[in-house]
């Protein structure tokens, strides 16, 4: 089968692989027919990770099921389904908490916790850009999808990761209807943490980038954008709510977080928002931050390269604000965002700019990481049926 293969630092080809094949009784194979380059790939694909060459990238994936293993009893041959990026078993002691994010059986290392398709340090397994994937646990970690689902792939591909993931960070920054609520980062994931938090009935929504088709992106949807090149959000929203802050804020960018110039700072979005916070407010950060960075040295320092990140933490503390942070439990949410979908409440794929064929993958991320003008979000379709002219 053919699957787009890290071969090194932004290096990326399409080639022949093993089939994926069933090695467990549990397993489901699922011929892939969506797949995102979502930006957590990009710090694997610019050698920011311990991603080792050779290995399959993607874990925002959904697609048909072609086999089913022998033990499975509620999947079957021909549904369509989407799959959370997270691996897990249903039965450790982190999933029977919901903790889907941290799951144990499927860490292969007893010190660390959580699995993903294609991900540095999460287990083995490979990514599902690629003509077919092998799914663990098949039962529990597909979801089955409606009769719309091969018409309204877009949509229901964005329930693997970054739908959730822009959603818990809300859930973690505790977004009530009528909060106001600042979003650093109008990527993939910030754009969807601004769509949850108005979809949650958000009274104001800012979005800060400096990225200007992404902050076009935000605008569209009713958030008000803040370009970082051009103002302080902090500023920004202190004057707009009597120099209080907002009630809340979501990190969507992680530690290669820039200033417009270029220069890399890893403080700079959580600064940011515990600057723009009001006391006690809540701060949700979903953005990838890795306690190592093989790039990090020469780009930020040496304390960086070991994920210590100098925060403000005496105005955090003072403030009493509080703040969670992680990968998202997917399962936690990815059937009520789907059934928000198929009941025409909610439309993620807004964000998608580009379908195109797996065979494009090379230059897709390239233009991706280049985050050149109306590359907001790539889907790719291994099966050949994507529409290569949306832009």
């Amino acid at each position: 089968m053919k699957a787009a293969v890290y071969e090194g630092p932004r290096t990326v080809t399409v080639k022949d692989v093993p089939d994926a094949k069933i090695e467990h009784p549990c397993d489901i194979i699922v011929k892939i027919t969506a797949t995102n380059i979502c930006g957590s790939d990009l710090h694997m694909y610019e050698g920011r990770t311990s991603f080792e060459s050779g290995r399959t990238l993607g874990h925002e994936n959904m697609g048909q099921v072609v086999e089913v293993g022998s033990a499975v009893r509620k999947v079957q041959v021909g549904e369509y389904v989407v799959l959370p990026f997270n691996i897990a078993c249903g039965f450790c002691k982190q999933c029977e908490r919901g903790l889907t994010n941290y799951c144990l059986t499927m860490q292969p290392e007893p010190a660390l916790a959580g699995a993903a398709y294609g991900f540095a340090d999460m287990g083995p397994y490979p990514g599902g850009q690629a003509e077919l994937l092998r799914v663990p646990y098949g039962d529990f970690n597909a979801l089955r999808l409606g009769e719309d689902a091969a018409e309204r792939q877009t949509d229901y591909v964005m329930l693997a990761d970054i739908f959730p993931t822009g959603y818990h960070a809300t859930e973690m920054a505790h977004v009530k209807p009528g909060d106001q609520t600042i979003v650093f980062g109008a990527g993939p994931v910030g754009l969807m943490a601004t769509y949850s938090a108005l979809l949650k009935g958000a009274g104001r929504v800012w979005t800060a980038d400096h990225q200007p088709d992404r902050l076009r992106k935000a605008e569209e949807i009713g958030a008000i954008p803040i370009n970082t090149a051009e103002q302080n959000p902090a500023e920004v929203v202190k004057e707009a709510t009597l120099g209080l802050g907002a009630d809340n804020g979501c990190e969507c960018v992680g530690y290669q977080a820039h200033d417009p110039q270029g220069h890399e700072d890893a403080s700079l979005t959580l600064n940011g928002l515990i600057d723009s916070v009001r006391f006690t407010g809540g701060i949700g950060v979903v953005g990838v931050f890795l306690p190592q960075d093989p790039g990090g040295t020469e780009a930020q320092g040496e304390l960086e390269a070991q994920g210590k990140v100098p925060i403000d933490f005496g105005l955090m503390w003072l403030k009493g604000q509080h703040m969670g942070t992680g990968q998202a439990p997917v399962k936690k949410y990815n059937r009520a965002l789907r059934d928000l979908i198929a009941g025409g409440k909610a439309e993620p794929s807004f964000i998608v700019s580009h379908e195109l064929s797996l065979d494009e993958a090379p230059t897709a991320y390239e233009h991706f990481d280049a985050r050149d003008e109306g590359w907001t979000k790539v889907v790719l379709h291994p099966d050949g049926h994507g529409n290569a002219d949306k832009h």
